[in-house]
This record gives structure tokens, C-alpha cells and sequence, in this order.
């Protein structure tokens, strides 16, 4: 469902989306893309899973994850604005987080940190899903990065 509605709300926009995906490991873009008539709208997806595809793929930087970690708002935000600089994209969703099962203290089982860039800000949020195990963490994940692509796309006029 919110799949179809991005496609609709972006293709009425003429925006293109891209991803760049940690812990889903491409369950947005397989989300976005199950939809038929998704190459209207969706440009690319990004799956870096490890820290060197992060900097390699994404330009993130080392002094980031070395500072911040994987999983952070800082990260996420390198992603979300690298996945929107290599692509062809209005609008990008980033997420790397802790699907579990372990985490931390500090970076509990449950935690995702998402980005969102756009041509003119990236911003991000932590979410805390909780230790509701591994799928329902990814899935949530996936349905929360789907509810921000629909939010951005608020802020692009509909295409007469």
C-alpha cells in the first residue's frame, strides 16, 4: 500500500527515488519495486552492508564511522545525501541500524537510524523499534523509510 501511493505521489511529481540500505539489506527497494510501474520512479538502490561499501559506494566518510560508528544519525545522513549525489534521484531514504538480535547500551537491538536527502537538506531521526526481533525490525524499517519518502514528496509540486 504505501509503496503504491509513492509510486503514484512521485510519478505525479516527475520525482525519482533512490536508496541506500544497511540492515534491510534492499527490502526498500524490493518494497518500491514490487510495485508494477516502479521504473517510473525509482531510479536506483544501494545496499552496503559493510563500512568499506559505505565509503566506497556511498562516500561516507571514514572519519564518520570512525567517530560516530555504522549505526548513527551521522551515517545515515552521508548515506542518504551520497545515494542522492550518485544517482539521478530528487529524493533519497538511507537507514542503518541494529536489526538484532545484540546491540548495546548505547545502540540498542531495535535502533535505525534513517536519513533523507533531498537537493536542498538532509536531515535524519533515530527510531527505537525495540527488541522485536530481526524480521519485525527490518520490516518496520522499511515502513517507516517508505512513510519519509511520502513526507518528502510533499515538498515537490505536482506536475501539470
Amino acid at each position: 500500500m504505501q509503496a503504491a501511493s509513492l509510486l503514484i505521489r512521485a510519478k505525479a511529481r516527475g520525482v525519482m527515488v533512490a536508496t541506500a540500505e544497511s540492515c534491510t539489506g534492499g527490502l526498500i527497494s524490493a518494497a518500491i519495486t514490487e510495485v508494477p510501474g516502479s521504473s517510473a520512479i525509482f531510479d536506483r538502490g544501494f545496499v552496503t552492508y559493510t563500512n568499506a561499501a559505505k565509503v566506497q559506494m556511498l562516500g561516507v566518510k571514514q572519519a564518520t564511522l570512525d567517530a560516530h560508528g555504522a549505526v548513527s544519525q551521522e551515517t545515515a545522513a552521508e548515506m542518504a545525501a551520497g545515494a542522492l549525489a550518485a544517482s539521478t534521484a530528487q529524493v533519497a531514504v538511507a537507514v542503518t541500524g541494529i536489526a538484532g538480535p545484540g546491540g548495546s547500551d548505547h545502540k540498542p537491538e531495535g535502533l535505525v537510524c534513517f536519513g533523507l536527502a533531498t537537493a536542498d537538506r538532509t536531515r535524519t531521526q533515530a527510531y527505537e523499534f525495540g527488541a522485536i526481533g530481526r524480521h519485525n525490525v527490518r520490516m518496520a524499517t522499511v515502513a517507516h523509510a517508505l512513510d519519509l519518502l511520502l513526507l518528502a514528496l510533499d515538498q515537490f509540486p505536482v506536475k501539470n
